[in-house]
């Protein structure tokens, strides 16, 4: 059974849309890090999003018996292209339709330059596939975005992606997925420590 503790990146305090713009993390609040450092399990394989939010995440977690894995792209939050730095209100009188569309009924509707939900689940089932294969009794600790976290659980749900969007995700929270034998099961979503 391969173990997956998805973790949110920290706080950016951002305003706006982030997706793959590579915006910073707040790490400062020491005792909740040390709260959800205790929580995780000692010895996992850490591994993270290649955007400094989520890699500085994961480094803060980092331990000697908590083997790092390469950085991956591939779960990076989803790719809002334009839309990328824009608040709200500002995407939706720009796109009036097409915002609606894109989280009313997300799948195939695609961000101008951007992704899909579709897009961005394939990718992330992509990695976690492999890991899963790689690493058929391991426990993962993996640092990622919003999106992310969301697409695992409608992968656990077996939904689509509107159910797994009703999920709340806070950061520095833990999602704990497992998987074994094509089975996945849901132990906890949006935990903080």
């Amino acid at each position: 059974m391969t173990v997956w503790h998805w973790v949110r990146h920290g706080p950016t305090h951002e305003k706006n849309f982030v997706g793959w713009r590579d915006v910073a993390a707040d790490l400062s609040d020491a005792p909740l890090l040390a709260r959800l450092n205790a929580h995780l399990p000692r010895e996992a394989l850490l591994i993270s999003s290649d955007l400094s939010r989520a890699a500085a995440t994961a480094d803060a977690l980092a331990s000697p018996v908590r083997p790092r894995l390469p950085h991956e792209r591939d779960l990076r939050e989803l790719h809002f292209g334009v839309w990328d730095g824009m608040h709200f209100k500002d995407v939706a009188a720009r796109d009036p339709d097409l915002s609606r569309a894109y989280w009313e009924t997300p799948g195939d509707v695609v961000a101008p330059e951007g992704e899909s939900w579709n897009q961005t689940k394939a990718r992330v089932d992509g990695v976690v596939a492999r890991i899963n294969a790689e690493h058929p009794a391991a426990h993962v600790i993996a640092v990622a975005h919003f999106g992310v976290i969301l697409t695992q659980i409608q992968q656990a749900l077996g939904s689509g992606p509107l159910d797994a969007m009703a999920y709340k995700i806070d950061n520095l929270s833990v999602t704990h997925l497992s998987h074994e034998s094509d089975v996945w099961q849901i132990h906890g979503i949006n935990h903080v420590p």
